[in-house]
């Protein structure tokens, strides 16, 4: 990764969609929240050294914090970066990512403790397998991202982040225009808090609602394999284009579903940062 590279025109943006009304700024510096990386394989190299740069103290988790690959990886992330079991980077971090295999996750999560308010942010690909047809089948129930909530109830789990290629994470602009970031919780303060630094890394995040939306996100993950399970010689990004063109058809009603349900959240929805501007006005 070349941690050179020119972000200002995606990071500009992200500024100006911090300064509108109704959602705050980014925190200065030296408020920034300690951020623990669990797991140094690719995705944790990937988001490590990228938060470092924005100013989060970044601390790792590792079956063998001592190895060469971690102490290299500390001297490219910086910023006073650390390593240290998973265990021990949970309890000292305010957000936890969670950039493990599904294999050991459910060993490694119990060993955390109850994790009461932190954020985990769950990057992981959950258990899964390929069918008799070749294709990518996701098999964990009812989500990866459910069952470790279960596992920590205490915690705020969100899940995000899994739809997006690590070379997306180094260089936001690799794919050539936004990618989107879909954040499903049960906690808002969570989402807000992804979504915040979605963001900063030059992303565009969406509000995918309650934690159950995992699933449906973790259905996109699977789909992200069909090129390569097909022998493609590329493969795609995920990019949602705002518009308002349902809102301003009635197809959904405000607080309402279509069928005339209220979500339960329909009073605390998260502030989320509109990295695509204003959608245009609805025709008259």
């Amino acid at each position: 990764m070349n941690r050179n590279r020119n972000f200002l025109p995606i990071s500009l943006v992200a500024l100006l969609c911090f300064s509108a009304p109704g959602f705050s700024q980014e925190p200065p510096e030296s408020q920034k929240e300690v951020i623990a990386i669990l797991g140094t394989g690719d995705m944790g190299d990937s988001f490590g050294p990228r938060l470092a740069d924005l100013g989060y103290k970044i601390v790792y988790g590792s079956r063998n914090p001592e190895s060469d690959k971690v102490v290299a990886l500390l001297e490219k992330t910086g910023n006073g970066a650390s390593a240290t079991t998973n265990d021990l980077a949970a309890r000292k971090a305010e957000i936890v990512f969670l950039a493990l295999p599904w294999g050991p996750m459910e060993q490694i999560i119990k060993s955390l403790g109850d994790m009461e308010g932190k954020t985990i942010i769950d990057l992981s690909w959950p258990e899964n397998e390929f069918g008799e047809d070749g294709y990518f089948q996701i098999t964990a129930d009812p989500s990866g991202a459910e069952i470790i909530q279960s596992w920590i109830p205490k915690a705020l789990v969100v899940k995000a982040f899994g739809t997006t290629g690590t070379n997306v994470i180094d260089d936001p602009n690799d794919a050539g225009g936004p990618v989107t970031i879909p954040i499903a919780s049960d906690h808002r303060h969570a989402k807000e808090v992804t979504a915040r630094i979605a963001a900063e890394l030059g992303l565009d995040p969406v509000d995918a609602g309650p934690l159950r939306m995992a699933r449906n996100i973790e259905a996109m993950m699977a789909l992200y394999m069909i090129p390569h399970t097909q022998g493609r010689d590329t493969g795609w990004e995920f990019y949602f284009r705002r518009t308002n063109y349902w809102m301003c058809n009635d197809y959904v009603g405000g607080e309402e579903t279509d069928a005339g349900i209220p979500v339960s959240d329909a009073g605390n929805l998260a502030e989320i940062p509109q990295t695509q501007g204003t959608p245009k006005p609805c025709p008259q």
